[in-house]
């Protein structure tokens, strides 16, 4: 770049920017920014518009008549207890030390499965030694049938030589007994050989005796027993000697067992109806019926036992819970009245000022209801008026409902 006439600096003039360009590049630039903003808030003021246009997604659940649904007329009430026909406490035939241990609570059990392995050294030594006894009789007995042949040949030699004349009647009878001798040897070594596989045969039971079995399908509820200690079948040692290995119980026979005062035990009859409830779950309502009633009262609770089967067994009922029944008559109860009590989630219920009230789904709408609740049972709420048997309640997405607000169920 050449310097300006009269300056040593070079000249920039023909760097400068025309005006008028440099207006057009300005005035297209904000032209940009201003249509990009426009469609921005066009674009957001369609999103509220489809916002305010969707219904709100709610939860809803159906209210439920208090009483379960069962319109039979209780007749008689009564508790007891879970109790399984078919419970063993497992224990050893024989007095010995643990050594290992597979049953642990909870532990679904085969029919002989091994439960616990005993120690089993001295059953061992004494099978080999029966096993010694057996294998010399045996070896006794061979020896003697080469004798009793040798004997044999030995008196027919005698006879004719008896019958030529050359032998004594002496030597013939020598030559006799000698060989009567060997049979009856070999008869005892046979006898001897038997006793010796029969205390094979009891060192073994003794052997296999070492090894506790489970006696059916169940679960271990209880181990009783751990590895080293001992265990017998008698309480013999005191406390420091276990009577059983572990507990089974078949979960499938589990039934219930209570106690019925002998002033009403005409009204329990086999096959009757029964509802059953369980401490542990008071709003589970479980059909059941009368299994039997035992032929006996008990002279100092002047009651009769009744036991009480299961329509359908569940893993939730465990033994020795302790349960509730009410037995049945066959005539259905009167219908409930419309204001009867009814059960609704915990969450369906609003607060709103000290006034409890829920929303009800209908037609694609929610109408808000003032309620009157009564007491808790689990997770629900019993409500004494304002809510029907049937109506769906809201009891996720109310935030912001109001009563007529078209609303959504989720799928």
């Amino acid at each position: 770049m050449a310097p300006r006439p009269g300056s040593t600096l070079p000249d920039l003039t023909p760097l400068k920017i025309d005006e008028r360009a440099r207006a057009s590049t300005g005035g297209r630039k904000w032209l940009r920014w201003f249509w990009a903003a426009l469609g921005a808030v066009l674009l957001v003021f369609a999103l509220v518009l489809a916002m305010q246009r969707k219904p709100p997604m709610i939860e809803v659940a159906v209210a439920r008549t208090a009483a379960g649904g069962d319109s039979r007329v209780a007749l008689l009430n009564a508790s007891g207890y879970v109790t399984p026909r078919r419970r063993a406490t497992v224990a050893a035939k024989i007095t010995a030390r643990v050594t290992t241990m597979y049953a642990d609570e909870g532990m679904r059990v085969k029919r002989d499965q091994v439960l616990a392995l005993l120690d089993d050294s001295d059953a061992r030594v004494r099978l080999r030694s029966a096993m010694a006894d057996r294998d010399a009789t045996s070896a006794a007995l061979a020896d003697l049938e080469v004798n009793l042949a040798n004997a044999e040949r030995e008196l027919r030699r005698t006879e004719s030589l008896k019958t030529g004349g050359v032998s004594s009647q002496q030597a013939l009878d020598l030559a006799r007994t000698t060989a009567d001798s060997y049979r009856a040897k070999i008869a005892l070594a046979k006898e001897q050989t038997l006793a010796a596989d029969a205390r094979i045969r009891v060192a073994q039971q003794d052997l296999d005796n070492c090894t506790v079995r489970s006696p059916f399908d169940g679960i271990v509820v209880s181990k009783d027993a751990q590895v080293g200690e001992m265990v017998s079948p008698v309480s013999a040692g005191g406390g420091f000697t276990r009577t059983g290995i572990a507990t089974v119980v078949d979960m499938d026979s589990n039934e219930i067992e209570v106690d019925v005062n002998e002033s009403y035990i005409a009204r329990v009859l086999p096959g009757q109806p029964v509802t059953a409830t369980l401490d542990a779950y008071p709003d589970w309502k479980i059909p059941c019926k009368v299994r039997t009633v035992i032929p006996t009262a008990d002279r100092q609770k002047a009651t009769v036992k009744v036991r009480i089967s299961f329509d359908k067994l569940d893993s939730r009922i465990l033994p020795d819970m302790g349960v509730k029944v009410a037995f049945l008559s066959d005539a259905p109860a009167q219908p409930q009245s419309p204001g009867a009590q009814v059960l609704i989630p915990k969450s369906a219920v609003r607060d709103e000022g000290g006034q409890a009230a829920v929303f009800v789904y209908k037609d694609g709408r929610v109408e808000r209801r003032a309620i009157r609740v009564g007491g808790a049972q689990g997770e629900d709420q019993v409500v004494l008026a304002g809510v029907s048997d049937g109506d769906q309640v809201v009891v996720g997405g109310a935030e912001g409902l109001k009563d007529g607000s078209k609303v959504g169920i989720k799928k």
